[in-house]
């Protein structure tokens, strides 16, 4: 192995991201909640016309590069495709229908730690419901999950019982969507677990739960080593089970170690794929945000095409996430971060934790104090075996494979994602 592909591996050992607040997005006049410093203030979700004007305009003067040189989407994004989804985006997707999708529901913004916080609260119908806390990842934002937001809250109306019934809270993480953007260093994961908790305690909530994908996951896992009194335990969609050893091998390049099991073997394989061929995303993100940041601010199209190859790579549909995922739900996320200037912020996250977030030594699995439930879906970045599950968390109470499902797996599995909260946070409430 030369120089250049071991520097190349050593930029790829970090994954996932963050969304923020647009100076044109009003909230409601309504009074807020709270003294002045504890506020929780209703939000409305709108930007001006003039910004939808805008977006269109530099949509339709894209200049858009050559086709690719292969027949496959080895290179990236193919050009036909994108072109159809730009024209689509320019020509007859409607924004204030997505922003009516996020008013159809509570929103709030409070102040935590200097920063705001948006989210999206939903309380059950039902008596006793149990309060759990989803975190999106990069590119996701609070869209990701608004789709589980019903049968979380209303079971009975999605094949569950009365009992099974969640509040949810759906935070945008700093740097996200309409939640504050960190102007010092400093927003890793254990200060937004932290910030977490404080929102829960805020709503009046003595006893919850957390679940995170992606970034998502990164951050309930670190609230489970924080253990808040309060958290009743994690469910994670992206666990950190990678063993040290595997891990070393991996960014070394060495061929995968002897003895592995076939579920082991694959997984080994799925990670280096990943650091092979498919991350560098993350190498530029945890090295030169900033750099970046820049073309993300100013083209619609570069900023789409960035989005939409990992929806193409980690949704579970062969390559082609318009099979799972309409071309609605990826242009409502695309154009959340567009309308809130959050590229750049959302991928600072990797520059302020540029760990390995699947290595369980770098994630400190095992300090994790609260039981860790975990769902492997069969399209995610890499199917955690059971045997790495049961030595990454020995506080593992609940182990499930599924068979639908990616990386996104609440946007593209609802119902299924709503199943697999109920059983594995059953034997917590």
């Amino acid at each position: 192995m030369n120089n250049n592909t071991f520097f190349s591996r050593n930029l790829l050992v970090a994954m996932l991201g963050i969304l923020l607040v647009a100076g044109s997005c009003k909230e409601r006049s309504q009074a807020p909640i709270g003294g002045e410093a504890t506020a929780i203030r209703p939000f409305t979700a709108k930007v001006a016309d003039e910004a939808i004007t805008d977006l269109k305009r530099r949509i339709k003067d894209t200049r858009f590069p050559d086709k690719e040189t292969v027949s496959d989407r080895s290179q990236g994004v193919r050009l036909e495709k994108f072109k159809a989804l730009m024209g689509y985006w320019g020509d007859s997707y409607d924004w204030r229908k997505a922003e009516a999708k996020l008013n159809a529901f509570p929103q709030f913004i409070t102040n935590i730690d200097g920063l705001d916080i948006h989210f999206i609260h939903v309380k059950s119908k039902h008596a006793n419901a149990l309060p759990v806390i989803v975190t999106h990842g990069w590119p996701g934002s609070v869209f990701e999950q608004i789709k589980i937001i019903a049968p979380l809250t209303d079971p009975t109306a999605f094949g569950g019982q009365a009992q099974d019934a969640f509040d949810v809270v759906i935070p945008s993480m700093p740097g996200y969507g309409y939640s504050g953007k960190p102007t010092t260093p400093g927003w890793g994961p254990e200060r937004i677990a932290k910030a977490w908790d404080v929102l829960m305690k805020r709503l009046g909530y003595s006893k919850y739960v957390s679940q995170g994908g992606d970034w998502g996951a990164v951050v309930a896992d670190a609230m489970g080593r924080l253990a808040p009194e309060g958290l009743a335990g994690i469910h994670v969609n992206m666990p950190a089970t990678v063993p040290a050893d595997i891990a070393k091998a991996l960014q070394c390049g060495e061929p995968a170690p002897a003895g592995l099991s076939p579920e082991e073997r694959k997984a080994y394989e799925s990670m280096n794929e990943l650091y092979t061929r498919g991350g560098g995303y993350a190498g530029i993100m945890v090295t030169r945000p900033q750099t970046l940041a820049y073309s993300l601010a100013d083209s619609p199209s570069g900023q789409a095409a960035f989005y939409y190859d990992k929806f193409d790579d980690w949704t579970f549909s062969g390559g082609d996430a318009e099979k799972v995922l309409s071309k609605d739900d990826m242009l409502d996320d695309i154009t959340l971060y567009w309308m809130t200037n959050t590229g750049g912020s959302s991928a600072n996250l990797y520059w302020e934790n540029n760990n390995n977030n699947f290595n369980v030594v770098q994630q400190k699995t095992q300090e994790i104090k609260v039981p860790v439930a975990i769902t492997v879906f069969p399209g995610e970045i890499y199917q955690a075996p059971k045997s790495w599950a049961e030595k990454a968390y020995p506080k593992l109470s609940y182990y499930h494979q599924v068979d639908k499902g990616g990386h996104f797996a609440a946007w593209e599995q609802p119902q299924l994602f709503a199943e697999e909260l109920r059983a594995a946070f059953k034997t917590v409430r």
